[in-house]
């Protein structure tokens, strides 16, 4: 692990890219710096994941049987949680070494009998079966090419049960933000999302936001360029003034944030 994190690679090839990411971090501590921002420091990404955690919360209120579909799962901290409220978890991922990871943890958690892990691409999910809650956490932000992207929606929504939802977690600000994009990576505006969900004839029940404190998206572009000890003390200042805001006003600041999340239902008849 590093303070400047892994680069991106220049040749984007999802499977090969997310196997090699778990196959570095996805059995250290947590499983973070393989799921969050990659090869990050412990703090960094364990701000980000209390920063999700905090703007799921409301929506991961799930009773016992609640089927669930954990999309991009990576080592299953979604499904371990959701599976220890009760739910029956199938978490999918392209990684194999995630995966194993997303099992391993489960059966030390004692929570394997209610889950079930797959290797799947999510372009062409194919699960012969509906969930009641389908869950997508910083996982559309890393399909680039727009047909994939869609295709990977679609079959999210056609393994969405009637009456179920779907909750999305993306990087998705409310103006044009290309800084932090790379080749594995892009912060697309919201209003494509908003067209997106459309497209596949979802209706948005609900819009929160997760980070609305600017310091570490606006300092992230230059960590690489900035000397090891300067870079380390200013990832840690922006975390600590990040933090804070985020955990009080994360959910409610939503035009402000980075990232938002998407409450989602399918559409029936003329809705």
């Amino acid at each position: 692990m590093t303070v400047r994190g892994i680069p991106a690679p220049q040749l984007y090839r999802p499977s090969l890219y997310w196997e090699d990411r778990a196959q570095r971090f996805a059995a250290e501590r947590d499983g973070l710096a393989a799921v969050c921002a990659y090869g990050m420091p412990e703090f960094y990404n364990r701000a980000i994941h209390l920063e999700q955690r905090l703007a799921l919360a409301p929506w991961l209120k799930v009773r016992a049987g609640t089927r669930v579909l954990d999309v991009g799962c990576g080592v299953g901290r979604w499904s371990r949680l959701l599976a220890a409220r009760g739910a029956d978890v199938t978490g999918v991922d392209l990684s194999p070494t995630m995966i194993a990871q997303a099992q391993r943890r489960a059966a030390a958690e004692s929570v394997a009998h209610r889950c079930r892990f797959q290797v799947q691409d999510l372009s062409h999910l194919d699960l012969g079966g509906k969930f009641d809650l389908v869950l997508g956490v910083t996982v559309l932000q890393h399909i680039l090419d727009p047909a994939a992207l869609h295709a990977a929606l679609a079959s999210m929504t056609a393994h969405l049960a009637p009456g179920g939802r779907m909750i999305l977690l993306e990087a998705a600000p409310t103006i044009t933000a290309t800084s932090c994009d790379s080749t594995v990576f892009r912060a697309r505006h919201r209003d494509v999302y908003m067209e997106l969900i459309r497209g596949c004839d979802l209706k948005l029940r609900a819009l929160t936001g997760v980070d609305p404190a600017p310091f570490r998206r606006q300092l992230l572009p230059y960590v690489r360029r900035l000397p090891g000890k300067l870079s380390l003390g200013l990832l840690s200042l922006a975390t600590a003034l990040s933090l804070p805001i985020d955990a009080v006003f994360g959910r409610r600041a939503v035009k402000w944030s980075w990232h938002a999340v998407f409450v989602l239902e399918a559409r029936i008849g003329g809705e």
